[in-house]
């Protein structure tokens, strides 16, 4: 053996090593068959322990890389590496069968092949879990977010990315279902539920991959939608086989049908769309699965020039107060108001649907809040110091807010910064749709109590309302839904009534001010009469008032007709 052939051999196994990416045994086997000729190798393995005790037990797994074919039963090179994840390697490297034994240069030479190859197997194992760690979720063992971009970055150079759909989902009310039957079990369900829905897919082409929590993503072919469509509806998952007990798991989806290649959509558009017809899913209450379309981008637009011009907005003060009243059921006089925004924006009153969503987005809409916060106390002072009649105003607070610890303080200083009493503010808060917000809710609810601020629970009875929302949480104020109240032209009044009487009864027993919401009728009036509830608000009375309006139903004992 010639220096230079040796030479020629090493250089040709760096080479042909450096770009393995993936410990595949015929592509190593092929890049190291010349040095191992040269050499005069017949075999080489690897004998890989998990820690020194598997070590001693001769717990090991055996990885084959090099083979001649024939044999090797004789003198062999043997070398213990500790490898780059602190396991054990054991490298050993046969002569060719009945050949003369290597002298000290082809030992030395062995010998640094062994180094070259372990150092060439870490970098492969480092690689390996460098993308397990980049592309996969290790509590679902499952891809994660960046697969998926990192697919459709394929897909789209393949220029295949028009034959699939993208799919964005949220298992439903999870937390709930965490709390019924344990986390343990929630996470078994998780999986069987994801396997589910693997199950209908092409792995080599198709993914669904976890984003966090009880949020995925998927990439599917788009003969495959209705299939998966009919998963998300809902199914029984069984999560105790011993006791056969299962749970219905259903989820909320946006759905994108990527276009023509043509279109010139870019990867990242994919995910944008997808994504913004999720969160439309998300937040209605009638449609569990929505479509991405033309519509939908022109109000991204829209909804991107409101978020661009906000703040300024809120500098210019374009954001007004208007007061719808609250009027005393016994004697039709004005009780109290609601504090309702309304946006003057290029000469254009912009309805509260159109701004309000995109705000609570984000935590723009906490701005918002208090922007309100302040003008209805500055309102407050003057009526006071004018001599006028105040009554108590509610002002609505956004969920967002729970998340901060110092929400109380950042009230209590808004309002004590106009001096006025802490018994003309109501605070306003919905229903929570978590564990921990729960929480928060009653932690706020409990300080505005503590500092004499009156707290509403707003549009009970919309939605998934839990009796344990007014028996742990000490509201004032039990504020109706409209949904509650009977349309006599449509709904069966009886049954409504019904429904209505007992919450109102419920309510008074604890102690709470009961004030329905969305009153139009005549009808409606003396349902709220006939079963004592406190107070009404609604177009029978009266729309939101500009601040000077509502004045004037302060003024002078005003009271509605009869």
């Amino acid at each position: 053996m010639s220096t230079d052939e040796y030479i020629s051999a090493l250089e040709e196994f760096i080479v042909l090593m450096q770009n393995v990416e993936a410990a595949s045994p015929d592509i190593m086997s092929e890049a190291m068959t010349r040095l191992c000729h040269v050499l005069r190798i017949g075999k080489v393995e690897a004998l890989t322990y998990e820690n020194e005790a598997a070590e001693h037990l001769g717990l090991a797994s055996v990885h084959r890389y090099y083979n001649c074919g024939v044999p090797c039963l004789g003198e062999y090179i043997s070398k213990r590496i500790i490898t780059v994840d602190e396991q054990i390697a054991v490298y050993r490297v046969f002569i060719v069968n009945d050949a003369e034994p290597w002298n000290d240069t082809e030992r030395s030479r062995i010998n640094l092949f062994i180094v070259l190859l372990s150092t060439f197997n870490g970098k492969m194992r480092l690689l390996s879990l460098t993308h397990r760690l980049t592309f996969f979720d290790s509590d679902l063992n499952m891809y994660n977010h960046r697969h998926f971009m990192h697919l459709i970055r394929k897909l789209y150079k393949d220029e295949t990315i028009d034959r699939f759909t993208a799919v964005y989902f949220n298992l439903k009310r999870f937390s709930i279902v965490n709390q019924q039957i344990g986390r343990e079990n929630g996470t078994r369900v998780m999986k069987k539920f994801i396997g589910m829905f693997e199950n209908l897919l092409d792995c080599q082409e198709e993914c669904v991959c976890r984003i966090g929590g009880d949020n995925f993503i998927a990439l599917i072919k788009q003969e495959k939608l209705s299939d998966v469509l009919g998963l998300l509806s809902g199914t029984g998952i069984t999560y105790d086989a011993s006791r056969s007990e299962r749970i219905f798991i259903s989820a909320t989806a946006g759905v994108y049908v990527i276009p023509d290649i043509d279109s010139f959509i870019l990867p990242t558009d994919i995910m944008d769309r997808v994504s913004m017809a999720f969160h439309l899913a998300k937040g209605s209450v009638k449609q569990d699965v929505v479509f991405f379309d033309d519509a939908l981008l022109a109000r991204s637009k829209q909804n991107n020039e409101i978020t661009a011009c906000f703040l300024k907005s809120l500098e210019k003060q374009e954001f007004l107060v208007y007061y719808q009243p609250k009027v005393d059921i016994r004697d039709r006089s004005v009780a109290g108001g609601e504090a309702l925004c309304r946006w003057v924006h290029n000469e254009r009153l912009v309805p509260p649907a159109e701004f309000i969503p995109v705000l609570e987005q984000s935590r723009d809409i906490c701005k918002l809040d208090f922007y309100m916060l302040d003008s209805v106390c500055r309102d407050i002072r003057h009526w006071l110091d004018t001599g006028m009649q105040a009554v108590r105003i509610s002002v609505n607070l956004s969920r967002r807010h729970l998340s901060d610890m110092d929400l109380l303080q950042h009230i209590v200083e808004i309002i004590d910064s106009h001096n006025v009493p802490h018994e003309y503010i109501e605070i306003e808060l919905t229903e929570t749709t978590t564990d921990v917000e729960f929480k928060d809710l009653k932690r706020t609810i409990k300080g505005l109590q503590e500092a004499g601020i009156a707290t509403s629970v707003d549009d009970f009875g919309i939605g998934y309302s839990s009796l344990n929302l007014i028996k742990e949480v000490p509201w004032n104020v039990l504020k109706l839904d409209k949904s509650l109240l009977p349309d006599y032209e449509k709904d069966d009044p009886e049954q409504k009534s019904v429904m209505f009487r007992y919450i109102v009864a419920m309510g008074r027993e604890m102690g709470l001010e009961c004030i329905a919401e969305g009153v139009e009728t005549k009808e409606q009036v003396k349902l709220l009469e006939d079963n004592r509830c406190d107070l009404a608000q609604g177009f029978y009375f009266d729309r939101p008032l500009p601040v000077k309006e509502f004045e004037k139903r302060l003024i002078d004992d005003f009271r509605y007709d009869k």
